[in-house]
């Protein structure tokens, strides 16, 4: 039996162009906790102990509030958002 590597997005996530096009697929399917969990996948990417510092919550915290199920605040969203150089952007929607 062969051994097979786990796949790990984090790992392919090595640019803000690559992040940004990850999040925003997520965000246009409206899953939030697909969105809490793509954050983590970014903030994995980016440093986990870096992106508790900027942010101010413990790593634990942090892992917490981007798991599916989590109910964080808006503003706990928009500190991690901002630690990971990221901002959230609104469309308007045309009818077709």
């Amino acid at each position: 039996m062969k051994n097979i590597t786990p796949f790990d997005i984090s790992e392919y996530l090595d640019s803000q162009e690559a992040i940004a096009e990850y999040l925003s697929q997520v965000l246009a399917d409206g899953d939030q906790d697909e969105l809490y969990r793509v954050m983590g996948y970014i903030a994995k990417a980016k440093g986990m102990t870096q992106i508790s510092k900027d942010t101010g919550l413990g790593r634990a915290s942090l892992y917490k509030t981007l798991m599916p199920g989590a109910k964080p605040k808006f503003e706990t969203i928009m500190k991690v958002m901002s630690a990971l150089g990221l901002t959230l952007k609104a469309d308007s929607v045309i009818p077709a």
